[in-house]
């Protein structure tokens, strides 16, 4: 791999803030499993940031933080509804399904945003005993296709969620690109239009590694939760070091800068090959995510260059994507690449 990739914000570097933060948690001896000042803190700030009454938990990953998250919301006999594209049923190697025993009932949507008409059918009753009966309803923000929800498109699948006794999950693996996107905060996106649980993501925006998980009705998580991370393998004994980031993270809205400029530097990407013969945008590009299709040979050309992903072979269609440490002079070099690969 080169310096720098456009194949997936986990290739990132350490933001150097939150490095620092590692460093200075670094010092002299904490109590384990939480008990320390850092986590009060980053708890203190997810409580400013999305309420006093937020239930917060962290995490090392995202498959970790969704399936401990999501297992306090189901039984057994229960399903989680999510569009066929979602991480949950496509990334995450059936995790939810063998920790929990429930099962992940993929909906099939246009383009990766689950609306009201898809859930509908799901809906109905069906078989009753013999099915798997919905309880939670989860979609990714942004979504696997790199758009995002509008606000009043989410409020409005909250709403009818809630109105069929569902629960609302979202899977905020890149939710401070979506905020930034939306020029929003992650309340005004979650909170506000009645998510109920958030997994908040640290590892794509400049974190070493670490998700965060915030209830907004704590009686989801209060009896359960703290056994769910345990026994998910998710409570981390030298919890300061996790912490110690998402309050850096969260502190002076780092979250909101390290996001905006990965949007930013995707932007500058696409205004970079929008001309360029034989690459044609498939999808609308909305955060720090670039899906194009490309001749194979040109892609075989460019990757000579940068290493970045086929998402699907098929087509085929390449994805781009840029975090919060990627250059100016990064896209430009990029651009001069996929250019002269498709000469």
């Amino acid at each position: 791999m080169k310096s720098r990739s456009f194949a997936s914000d986990n290739n990132a570097p350490v933001a150097p803030e939150i490095m620092q933060a590692i460093l200075d948690a670094n010092v002299g001896d904490a109590v384990g499993y939480g008990d320390d000042a850092w986590t009060r803190r980053a708890v203190a700030q997810f409580k400013r940031h999305f309420g006093d009454d937020t239930d917060v938990y962290f995490a090392f990953n995202g498959t970790g933080a969704n399936v401990v998250a999501l297992s306090c919301a189901v039984k057994p006999w229960e399903a989680v509804l999510a569009p066929a594209t979602a991480h949950i049923q496509t990334d995450e190697c059936g995790a939810f399904e063998r920790f929990t025993g429930s099962k992940v009932i993929p909906i099939a949507t246009r383009d990766g945003k689950l609306r009201i008409p898809d859930l509908e059918p799901y809906l109905l009753g069906g078989h009753g005993e013999h099915f798997p009966q919905p309880r939670v309803v989860t979609v990714s923000m942004t979504t696997e296709y790199g758009d995002v929800y509008e606000i009043e498109e989410l409020r409005a699948l909250c709403d009818y969620a809630h109105g069929k006794g569902l629960i609302v999950h979202i899977d905020g693996a890149r939710i401070s690109n979506a905020a930034a996107a939306l020029g929003s905060t992650p309340r005004e996106i979650t909170r506000e239009v009645g998510v109920d649980i958030l997994t908040f993501g640290g590892t794509k925006n400049g974190l070493m590694g670490g998700e965060a998980i915030c209830f907004f009705r704590p009686e989801l998580s209060e009896r359960a939760m703290p056994f769910a991370r345990k026994q998910g393998m998710q409570l981390a004994s030298k919890m300061r070091y996790v912490a110690a980031q998402f309050d850096a993270l969260l502190a002076e809205d780092r979250w909101l800068r390290y996001a905006s400029h990965a949007n930013a530097m995707a932007q500058r990407l696409l205004a970079g090959v929008r001309d360029v013969p034989g690459v044609q945008i498939t999808r609308p590009v909305r955060a720090n995510a670039i899906f194009a299709v490309m001749q194979r040979e040109a892609i075989a050309r460019a990757r000579e260059a940068f290493f970045f992903y086929t998402f699907d072979e098929a087509k085929p269609e390449v994805r781009w994507m840029t975090h919060w440490a990627t250059a100016e002079a990064d896209i430009d070099a990029f651009v001069a690449a996929i250019r002269a690969a498709s000469v």
